[in-house]
This record gives C-alpha cells, structure tokens and sequence, in this order.
C-alpha cells in the first residue's frame, strides 16, 4: 500500500530543474513544436546531462528512516513537464539510467505545471520556469523557486541532506522586510528587539520546513550526526537574531545552524555550508550563491506590499558591501525554458 501522501515530503520538480535541456528548448525556439518533436524522438535513448536540482533529489531520494523495519518511503519526487508522454521518453529513460526511485510523473502536454501541483500533493516545487513558479507562490499552495544554472564545480556532501534558507519572505513572512523600507535600519532593529518574545509569522517556506523537520527527526539515528542538516544564512544580526531563534523554537522546529551576516556577502558562508541547494528570495545574493552552489529565488507573492513598495536599500544590504563585480555574476534565467505540446494543438512558446 501506498504512504499517504499527508505521511511524505513531497517534492515536483520540472524536468529541466532535474536535466540540461538547453538543446531541446533551442530546437523548439528554432524549428516549433514538430522539429521539436522530432528532436526528442531521435534522442529518447541520450544520456541528458545533469540540471540544478539533480544533487539535491539524489540526495532525499537517499534519506533511510533510522528504523530499518520500517521501509517506506520519506520523500516523494514527482518529475513534472511539459512534454507529452510522447516527447517525454528520453526523461524518463534517463530517470531509470540512473537508478533514481521515482515512480511518479506528470507529462502535460503543453499546459503549466502550476495546475497539478495541488493534485500530486506536492509540498515543495522547483522549476526554470518563471510563471509556474509565481503562479504556485501566488496560490499559496506550496514553496516554490526558479533555480538558476548549476555552479560549473559542486561537491556535495555525501550522505547528507544539506538545505540552506533565507530568513525573512522566505521561512518567514515579509513584514519585517516591509518595516525596513518603511523605516530604515534603525526601525527594523527597534521594532525587532521589542518584538524579540513574538514570534515571526510563517512564510512561504514554513510548512517545508516543518516537514523537512518530520524527516529529519525519522532519520535521526544519534544527535551527533543528522542524515539531514538545515541551515539560515540571514542578513539579520544582534538585536534581530534573538526573534528568530525565538520562532523555531515555538514551531519546534530544530534547526542545526544559524549564520547571522549583518549584510556581509552570504556566498563564502554558503561555500563552506555545501548545501544542495540555497534559497533566498533577493536576486543579488541567488545570483552569486549559484556560482558556487545550486540555487533558487522565491518570489514575492504578487499581493505583497514588497512588490509595489519603492525601491529601496533592503536590509541585506546594509553594512559591509557585497564583496563582487558584476562582472562575475551568472545572468539567472530571463522565463521558462520548458518546452511542450499543447493540447488544443497551439504552439506552446516559451517566455522571451
């Protein structure tokens, strides 16, 4: 039988989050939905080079329960594309090259994946493609985030899960973000230390992280040691970090470190932690993050204040600057590279 899916961390991942699809969607870009089919057809048996989220599902796909009686499953990967079943052979063919445990698929045929995700209970969604991604963090529904390029050179650690997380609009809501702009630096910090016994209210990221948390806890085995480590790699520093410490501890959430910046650059904290992947919900860090570890953005919701606010210094900006040129930040991902064949026959364009 079957683990219920409420029992499971379920995680959807687009194909090409999972796989390089770069030469399929220059094909589709080129020659339409029939070169593209073609193309795929020719190529079901190649072997697809990894994507940016390849490290992190081998390494869930790999978590044990502690309690070797108990052989079901803890996390659940669900691949998601746009594809038909037809053109999505040579995913799936490489899914079983690679001994992967996946067992489950959604092959749309050209309509966004934001539609299923509520009916594959997933609990977290990673994807290349800008508007599923707004589209599930718009809903609620789950987390979600546009992963960037792989890093060129990543090592992960074996036999680990390591997850880092952004603190504000990402495990927690953005209203502290909001009282920054609205009252600078000292404000923030004001606001924080008198508000330091309440805790934050949950952001997109919370329920994961509770979950993530469930996981962690059935593959414990010793305290010295956890299959699973999760990390906050935050801007905040003294007197803000005491809030945040305060709200995992009222989530009962144990979270094994915490790197309070003060708006140093996060990318070194990053380089030492090797986490399978990092999210953050401010373009400035994810971009230089993915450089040296795979990376996602988590948008704002589009009714959040944050989205029609001015624009101004955020908080992660403030004090040390960030210690890099421009010239060695990768440009992320300007809209979807998923590519697919539309039910009522339409060409299903990606993003320009």
């Amino acid at each position: 039988m079957a683990t219920p899916p409420q029992d499971l961390l379920v995680v959807g991942i687009s194909s090409t989050a999972l796989f390089d699809l770069t030469e399929a969607a220059r094909v589709f870009d080129e020659g339409g939905i029939r070169r593209y089919r073609e193309y795929m057809l020719a190529h079901v048996n190649d072997s697809l080079a990894p994507g940016t989220g390849m490290p992190l599902v081998k390494a869930l796909l790999g978590l044990k329960r502690s309690d070797s009686k108990d052989s079901q499953p803890l996390v659940e990967v669900v691949v998601m594309s746009q594809n038909s079943p037809e053109t999505g052979v040579c995913i799936t063919n490489n899914v079983r090259a690679l001994g992967l445990s996946i067992t489950r698929f959604a092959f749309t045929g050209g309509e966004a994946l934001a539609n299923y995700i509520e009916a594959y209970h997933i609990d977290l969604f990673l994807s290349r493609d800008e508007r599923d991604v707004q589209r599930v963090i718009d809903s609620g529904t789950c987390a979600a985030a546009l992963l960037y390029d792989p890093p060129s050179e990543f090592e992960p650690v074996e036999n680990q899960v390591r997850i880092a997380f952004d603190a504000d609009a990402v495990l927690f809501s953005d209203a502290s973000e909001l009282i920054f702009r609205q009252s600078g630096l000292k404000g923030f910090q004001a606001n924080e230390d008198h508000e330091t016994d309440v805790p934050l209210e949950p952001g997109p990221y919370a329920n994961f992280l509770r979950k993530l948390a469930v996981v962690k806890q059935a593959t414990d085995e010793d305290q010295e040691y956890s299959p699973v480590r999760l990390a906050v790699v935050t801007a905040r520093n003294a007197p803000a970090e005491q809030r945040v410490i305060t709200t995992f501890r009222t989530w009962g959430v144990y979270v094994d470190a915490a790197f309070f910046l003060g708006g140093w650059d996060k990318t070194p904290v990053l380089q030492a932690f090797r986490p399978h992947v990092f999210f953050d919900d401010q373009d400035h860090h994810v971009q230089p993050a993915a450089l040296v570890v795979p990376a996602g953005r988590v948008p704002y919701n589009s009714r959040s204040p944050l989205v029609t606010a001015e624009s101004e210094p955020e908080p992660e900006e403030v004090g040390v600057p960030l210690r890099r040129s421009a010239a060695d930040v990768r440009v992320p991902p300007t809209g979807s590279v998923e590519t697919g064949e539309p039910s009522g026959g339409e060409v299903s364009q990606p993003d320009p």
